[in-house]
């Protein structure tokens, strides 16, 4: 037996992410996303969706970039500070013990304690009610020396990754699988 909900995202869990932000007068900023993910590989492009009222959605609008920012075990407390918080009276990278640093092709700056920093330029702004769809070309992707391997693989693993499931942070989990072993021969 089921119980049937009301029409509503039940799609979980899904990536937390922290994205930099910032205006055309140098001012940043910081949000927390849980609604983003991969749209396209070639060329690589995601989307973030973003309320028009929050004050990131102007500087993303603006300056048309943002730096989505992998979260890790570590930064859950900093994510999920910068997603309660607005920076329109914080500074969050002071209150979030965050580092700024400068990027290698867009303006808004890297989180520096992240594993993964993935530079994003804006290719169109999709309205849909509650939240603005920000389509977005990746023009550069940052790693983290630390989690290289001996045979110079990077190993996203190893870094702790979180996820969001209907309001609550998890750590990822056990390999149970890997892509196409259902298929393959024993």
């Amino acid at each position: 037996m089921k119980r049937q909900f009301k029409p509503g995202n039940m799609l979980y869990p899904v990536p937390a992410v922290m994205v930099s932000c910032a205006d055309k007068n140098g001012n940043t900023n910081i949000i927390t996303i849980a609604w983003t993910g991969t749209v396209c590989s070639d060329p690589a492009m995601v989307y973030i969706s973003v309320r028009k009222e929050r004050h990131s959605y102007s500087m993303i609008k603006e300056s048309g970039e943002f730096v989505i920012n992998l979260t890790t075990q570590k930064l859950t407390r900093a994510a999920d500070l910068c997603g309660v918080k607005s920076g329109r009276n914080t500074d969050k990278w002071a209150l979030a013990k965050l580092t700024p640093v400068a990027a290698s092709v867009v303006k808004a700056p890297l989180i520096d304690e992240s594993p993964v920093n993935i530079e994003c330029r804006v290719s169109d702004v999709i309205e849909l009610g509650s939240h603005d769809m920000f389509l977005a070309e990746v023009v550069a992707v940052n790693v983290s020396e630390e989690y290289f391997d001996k045979n110079d693989r990077f190993d996203m693993n190893a870094a702790g990754l979180v996820a969001y499931s209907h309001g609550e942070y998890y750590a990822l989990g056990e390999l149970i699988g890997n892509f196409g072993y259902s298929v393959r021969k024993k």
